[in-house]
């Protein structure tokens, strides 16, 4: 795995230390209903799909859409393959979903079928996958309220395996219409002996337009380029030129192949030789030697081999290659010196130095498998370990400080035991340029803030979620921090239900929801009316963050899940709910 060369740098100014709490309003929050006329088809998983990784990829998959081109603009494709789009203007005055496009039915290749994807790729294109392996590029002219128009299909390919649709770009270059859009595939690997037997693959496509001869341009795929990992990513965007990827995820990912021909695999950097633990350790005093040697767990005074003269020493087991032989640094007196079983599993010996005084500068003539520790070290690991040891509870320093009990710590004090990783790729040498460790730093969700830009993506800091924008075209500062949800990251992980997660696009608020009715949705602090006090602090509180919570008439599973500045969508089988969160 490539080594990380580049840390997250947090702006202080959006974080607030002295954050209390959110505050629960009991304000109801207008909740509208749209009843569809045909269901939203919940693709469920096959007996095949049977990973971690298929469930991360396709079982928790969202099925609605927000355009961020247009304001409160959503879509889903339901089961008749129609592509339908909503456009909220009056709350009061909902209409129907509208059909733009509808998917051909193609029942004969549905064995491995899975859920319809759709990524918008600008203001007037769109990329479709209907969930068995063919990609759609759709002209869809001016999209929201005002339009009325079909969309049209200028591409239409298959592309192997099924897959989903995770981001597409579109952009002008020499005067040749581009663009750029990422699959996701979870694929059998019989590589894969040790795991699951799967393993996950990013392909990016590069589709343009090609001048045909006294023909209408087609658009025709120019370059195809596969990455493979371990894991499904947490976020994977193409920036907004084409000039490289970015991708978050738990296991690395790298290219393998650019049209189908393997990519040279850098040559790996020389592994350090891995320091192998001494068999002993030895330290001494002006008139002794005192040698811990290790032992095979269980060994018997019968079983130990000792042999000792004035100036050799051999240390065994019976039957056995000698362990430590050779000639001692100095004389020792072999009457006075002796050797005892410790723990069952190592053996000290005791040398008297015939000498007193001089300090041997090594054990054995030559052998540089021990350890010398001095007096020192020795002080200073016994007063690391005083704790483990001691009757007092809080062995430590800090005597006013209460030890740490494991058990008192909540499953929100917790972090991934994966180390994940936040990498951008360069397009042209598909080597990565700059890594970031993320470490504890766990993902929470992807936001569309500004359509012209990447997608911003959401980490928890300590307790708190940050939001990040990817600023590719800014190598110093390639992820900046624009935005702070106090304490959300604290809040989320006491969610044991929780489905998806999101935040408005001016980040006046983040909302989470549960696999079935409930969603939460968090404010950032706002002034209060009247006055309030902090009795504990003895201050007054000039602002409030608001925390409300939603409950739908529904028993169906919640299935997609966004939120504009003004509503938040939320998207089950059979109906689409609209939740007014905020006015103008």
């Amino acid at each position: 795995m490539t080594a990380s060369n580049y840390s997250l740098k947090v702006n202080r100014d959006l974080l607030d230390p002295n954050f209390e709490s959110y505050r629960l309003s009991l304000d109801a929050i207008p909740t509208y209903n749209v009843v569809l006329d045909a269901a939203v088809e919940e693709v469920k998983l096959k007996d095949s799909h049977y990973t971690l990784e298929h469930m991360r990829a396709f079982g928790m998959y969202n099925y609605l859409h927000l355009d961020p081109w247009y304001e409160d603009s959503v879509l889903f494709v339901d089961c008749k393959g129609r592509v339908l789009s909503l456009t909220v203007t009056l709350d009061t005055a909902l209409g129907k979903p509208r059909e733009v496009y509808r998917l051909s039915d193609d029942s004969e290749r549905s064995d491995d079928r899975l859920c319809a994807s759709l990524s918008l790729t600008s203001a007037t294109w769109a990329a479709l996958s209907d969930g068995r392996g063919r990609l759609y590029l759709l002209r869809t002219g001016k999209r929201g309220d005002s339009s009325h128009s079909k969309w049209e299909p200028l591409f239409v390919e298959d592309l192997g395996e099924p897959f989903t649709v995770l981001h597409s770009v579109s952009h002008v270059q020499s005067a040749v219409h581009i663009m750029e859009v990422l699959l996701l595939r979870v694929q059998k690997d019989p590589t894969e002996t040790k795991g699951s037997g799967f393993s996950v693959s990013l392909e990016w496509i590069t589709v343009a337009n090609a001048a045909g001869h006294g023909q209408e341009k087609k658009y025709e795929v120019r370059k195809r380029r596969v990455l493979r990992g371990k894991s499904v990513p947490h976020y994977a965007a193409v920036e907004p030129k084409g000039k490289g990827l970015m991708v978050a995820s738990e296991k690395p990912f790298a290219f393998t192949h650019v049209d189908g021909h393997p990519v040279e695999q850098p040559e790996p950097e020389p592994m350090e030789v891995e320091k192998t633990d001494p068999i002993y350790f030895w330290q001494q005093t002006a008139k002794d030697i005192t040698v811990c040697v290790r032992m095979p767990e269980g060994i018997t005074k019968e079983e130990v081999r000792f042999r000792l003269t004035a100036n050799n020493m051999i240390i065994g087991v019976q039957g056995f290659p000698p362990l430590l032989e050779g000639q001692l640094f100095a004389s020792v007196d072999p009457e006075a010196s002796a050797w005892i079983i410790k723990n069952d599993k190592s053996l000290e010996v005791t040398l008297q130095k015939r000498s007193e005084g001089p300090l041997w500068s090594e054990l054995v003539m030559g052998d540089r498998r021990g350890e010398y520790v001095s007096d020192e070290q020795a002080a200073l690991i016994h007063e690391r370990l005083t704790h483990l040891t001691s009757e007092d509870l809080n062995g430590n320093g800090d005597r006013d400080k209460p030890p740490c009990n494991s058990q008192e710590l909540e499953d929100c004090d917790g972090f991934p035991e994966d180390s994940s990783s936040l990498t951008h790729f360069d397009e042209a040498s598909l080597k990565p340029t700059q890594v970031v460790n993320l470490g504890s730093h766990q993902y929470l969700f992807t936001v569309d803030v500004d359509p012209s830009e990447m997608p911003c993506l959401c980490l928890r800091h300590d307790v708190d979620a940050l939001v990040w924008q990817p600023r590719p075209e800014q190598p110093g500062n390639m992820w900046e921090h624009v935005a702070t949800f106090n304490a959300l990251g604290y809040v989320q992980a006491s969610k044991r239900d929780k489905k998806f997660a999101t935040c408005a696009p001016n980040f006046s608020y983040a909302s989470l929801c549960e696999c079935l009715r409930r969603a939460f949705i968090y404010r950032q602090p706002s002034p209060v009316e009247t006055v309030l006090f902090n009795r504990k602090q003895g201050r007054q509180v000039g602002q409030v963050a608001k925390q409300q919570v939603a409950s739908l008439d529904s028993d169906k599973p919640i299935l997609g899940f966004r939120a504009t500045n003004e509503r938040l969508y939320i998207l089950t089988s059979s109906n689409l709910f609209i939740l007014k969160v905020n006015n103008n």
